[in-house]
């Protein structure tokens, strides 16, 4: 199944790695924007300041954290696709339990196999409800084929908003 609104894979990784970045960075300051002002001092103008300063100084940070799993995720998925020839939900399934193995490799082989297993799982479960969607919303184009009337019940007649090009012209 191809994705045409996909940009080709070296521009690929650097597209997938700003998206991760922007998401990283916006989820990043709702959520440190809400943890600031819980643990700033009492006061709204406290609070409120809390709660920026928190979002300055962390929402960039979980935004690079959040660049770089999408850039190496994107770059283990194009190379998969360069090795394998072609691009399926296993290169996907793949490059999570990599990135995941790769990103935890300083803890240690237990914290890797860890790691590797949920990358993999929750690709696995992200691909399976892509397929299902698709398939379920291509279940209602089959519906309309059903309605299509054989070509021995149709009228012989002209039909409404037919041109009548089945009568032969007169000059």
């Amino acid at each position: 199944m191809e994705e045409y609104a996909r940009e080709p894979c070296p521009w690929r990784i650097v597209d997938d790695c700003g998206g991760a970045f922007a998401m990283g960075a916006i989820g990043g300051s709702v959520f440190h924007s809400i943890k600031g002002f819980r643990h700033a001092p009492s006061g709204h103008y406290r609070r409120l300041m809390g709660s920026l300063l928190a979002v300055k100084a962390r929402a960039p940070i979980t935004g690079g954290n959040f660049a770089v799993w999408g850039g190496l995720f994107s770059a283990i998925d194009c190379s998969l696709v360069y090795v394998r020839k072609k691009e399926d939900p296993w290169n996907s399934i793949t490059s999570g339990a990599l990135t995941g193995a790769i990103l935890s490799v300083r803890n240690g082989a237990a914290a890797m196999a860890g790691s590797a297993v949920i990358g993999g799982v929750l690709l696995a479960l992200i691909e399976g409800v892509g397929i299902l969607i698709t398939r379920w919303s291509g279940d209602q184009f089959k519906m309309a084929n059903h309605q299509i009337i054989p070509d021995d019940a149709r009228p012989a007649g002209p039909t409404f908003g037919s041109t009548g090009a089945q009568y032969a012209q007169y000059q």
